[in-house]
């Protein structure tokens, strides 16, 4: 059996959290260690600085010169994609389109009144990008309102039904305002050329190409770990991932990957320095398989992470509630950032080193200096983290 070790190391250098991908662009990155989950935090940024030392400005160039960009992708979430993969992730979001506009059909919209929203919308944004209450302004009646029934259900209008599906088939993006990935202030623009234009695969050859990525980024995995990240269910799973001729990377394991990664695999040994990584709490390497317990070492079975709410047993967790620290894959070390100290304030699961203290203080310096603030998602806030900050604070001695 493999050693856990071994396991970790090598998610960690497909990830390119080994130092193979300094300097690289962040397309490069995104390309090889995975589409970044994008919730309104900085968890974009630290994907790329963690792997590639990219720095804020870089990436929202890149962001602006649509070398990469924010759309709804696997399962219709949002992340993170070069260029390359625009088409795809549209198409293998678009069948998880549509939680919104049951519920808007059960309050007795039609589909005649969304595509003459579409419509009205489309030709508000033929001059310039627009924010949604200038959206709202020109399209004026062709907007319905829910009222307080649609209040109860999450939907006022009809508005972000339009913008979601219209997202979803390329045919508009959303900006952000300032130009950063960490808010979510948007204006909506026309997109031209539509990346779907000339996307020819079939759904299911498009699940195909997903579970090919999937597996290259973060192979080996198993067939549910897969299920998860596309959203598709069980039986459709396995029928995407059969033409990729997997194997297991044992003789006797779930846990699936191509031929030749499997021949690197078995020649691949553990780096013998550490390679101290700081990364969110939503990174590819914990998000993309969402098995936190492959990451965390034995001996640290009895620590415990931060949430709002108190302490949680290392144990228990399916999703990671503190940004984490790496070395060669294994989780190491928790983190939050205090706005006001302008510190990072860390638990170390090791002892305390040199080189440690150096990606801490290099990561403290880039917050710091160049994103101010390193919110997990959209609603978490200097004040909603001062619980975690505490207890973090306190553990630490």
């Amino acid at each position: 059996m493999t050693p856990p070790a071994k396991l970790r190391a090598w998610y960690a250098a497909r990830q390119g959290l080994d130092g193979s991908l300094d300097g690289a662009a962040p397309a490069t990155v995104l390309g090889r260690s995975g589409w970044a989950r994008s919730v309104g935090g900085v968890g974009p940024y630290l994907t790329l600085f963690a792997r590639a030392g990219t720095a804020r400005q870089q990436v929202d160039q890149a962001v602006a010169d649509l070398e990469i960009h924010e759309l709804p992708a696997a399962r219709n979430c949002t992340y993170v994609l070069p260029a390359a993969d625009f088409a795809l992730g549209l198409a293998a979001g678009q069948p998880f389109w549509g939680g919104e506009w049951n519920i808007a059909r059960k309050l007795g919209y039609t589909e005649q009144k969304l595509e003459r929203l579409c419509t009205a919308v489309i030709g508000a944004l033929g001059r310039a990008p627009l924010e949604p209450d200038a959206i709202k302004q020109t399209c004026g009646e062709t907007i319905t309102s829910f009222g307080d029934e649609g209040k109860k259900k999450g939907l006022t209008t009809s508005l972000p039904l339009a913008l979601g599906k219209l997202q979803s088939i390329g045919e508009i993006r959303r900006v952000p305002t300032n130009g950063r990935l960490d808010q979510q202030r948007y204006r909506y623009a026309r997109w031209r050329p539509n990346p779907l234009a000339r996307f020819k695969l079939s759904v299911e050859e498009t699940q195909v190409e997903l579970a090919r990525r999937f597996f290259k980024w973060i192979g080996p995995a198993t067939p549910a770990e897969f299920q998860w990240f596309s959203g598709l269910g069980v039986k459709a799973a396995k029928t995407v991932i059969e033409p990729l001729g997997l194997v297991p990377c044992e003789t006797v394991s779930e846990r699936l990957m191509f031929p030749e990664d499997r021949e690197a695999f078995a020649a691949f040994t553990v780096p013998k320095e550490p390679q101290y990584s700081l990364v969110s709490s939503i990174d590819a390497i914990s998000l993309l398989r969402r098995d936190q317990q492959t990451l965390i070492d034995p001996a640290d079975r009895a620590r415990h992470f931060f949430g709002e709410k108190g302490a949680l047993a290392a144990t228990s967790l399916v999703d990671l509630p503190n940004q984490v620290i790496v070395d060669r894959g294994r989780l190491v070390g928790i983190w939050e950032y205090d706005p006001e100290a302008g510190q990072i304030v860390w638990l170390s699961f090791i002892q305390r080193n040199r080189a440690l203290t150096a990606a801490v203080a290099r990561t403290e310096t880039f917050v710091r200096d160049q994103l101010g603030d390193a919110r997990s998602f959209s609603l978490d806030s200097p004040k909603s983290r001062v619980p975690k900050i505490a207890a973090l604070r306190k553990a630490a001695g």
